[in-house]
């Protein structure tokens, strides 16, 4: 199992998309935004937690926690061809939940009862995957790629939150300061994304070569 990283408006779906179309052998799992971004509870949760984070991050985040987890869990178990999912456990508790934390969105109790299952899923449910693929942008690029798709409620996203959970990323990605010990040695493939790739059929290529084979490499392992 591999899993797409990046933050928000670097292009994580249609990265998938893309993958999807060229490489028919590998189990494309993109993130289940409609369980949080939808009005399936009569309202967005994602759009509530943009509007009002401190009233909402504990509900999103333990949400998505459970949602990404369930999809962990059932691809963990397939020995056979290789998964590659959008986000992750890992990504929603070391940038998103660890930021709503540093911006005080959690009251102590709130953030007692998230750690007690993130501890839990994290360390006894979900085996690490066999590598990260991280889309590496910077915050301005994926302001820029958020205000033109334009979904509902991310016109509430500040650029000062982008970059806040790019910070995260790189100290979850590349200098891994905050990871737990288990994590340390899962390879990490870092995907510089500024250029479009949606629009750019040569810089896609370039990234699909070496996606497949850093799967191809590390699925073998």
């Amino acid at each position: 199992m591999f899993i797409v990283e990046g933050n928000i408006g670097a292009g994580k779906s249609t990265f998938l998309s893309l993958l999807r179309a060229a490489c028919s052998d590998f189990s494309i799992v993109q993130e289940p935004l409609h369980n949080w971004a939808s009005e399936r509870y009569g309202q967005s949760l994602l759009e509530e937690f943009y509007k009002k984070p401190e009233r909402w991050a504990f509900t999103i985040e333990t949400f998505a926690m459970i949602a990404r987890s369930l999809d962990h869990v059932k691809y963990q178990k397939n020995p056979g061809s290789p998964a590659v999912l959008e986000r992750s456990i890992y990504s929603g508790h070391y940038c998103f939940a660890q930021n709503g934390l540093q911006e005080g969105y959690f009251n102590e109790i709130e953030w007692a009862v998230y750690a007690q299952w993130a501890e839990f899923i994290l360390h006894q449910q979900c085996k690490p995957p066999r590598g990260f693929i991280y889309l590496r942008t910077t915050p301005e690029i994926c302001h820029t790629r958020m205000q033109k798709r334009a979904r509902s409620g991310e016109e509430l996203v500040s650029l000062d939150y982008l970059r806040n959970i790019h910070v995260r990323h790189e100290k979850f990605l590349i200098t891994k300061e905050v990871l737990d010990l288990h994590l340390h040695n899962v390879p990490v493939l870092v995907l510089d994304v500024d250029e479009d790739f949606h629009t750019s059929d040569a810089a896609f290529k370039q990234h699909l070569a070496k996606t497949i084979a850093f799967i191809e490499e590390n699925h073998r392992k």
